[in-house]
């Protein structure tokens, strides 16, 4: 089953990468960008077929290891 954690900065701490490719896009031309925030996709691929096993796995999994919970927040999403 595959599984895709989401994680992303939390409101409020800085994002020098986000600014850093805000900055960029502006200098492009894309003058409309107003604010950008980088983040991580990680995919899994577990061995389990019941989906609410599965993500609450993947849960620990992200509270464990994958996000740093004191400046990051994931979200948790089976894909099937």
């Amino acid at each position: 089953m595959k599984i895709r954690v989401d994680v992303k900065l939390k409101n409020g701490v800085l994002d020098p990468q986000g600014r850093a490719v805000a900055h960029a896009l502006h200098t492009l031309g894309f003058d409309e960008v107003a604010d950008v925030r980088i983040g991580k996709a990680i995919e899994l691929e577990v061995n389990e077929t019941d989906k609410e096993k599965a993500k609450a796995r993947a849960v620990e999994m992200a509270q464990k290891l994958l996000a740093n919970l004191v400046i990051e927040s994931y979200t948790v999403e089976v894909l099937g």
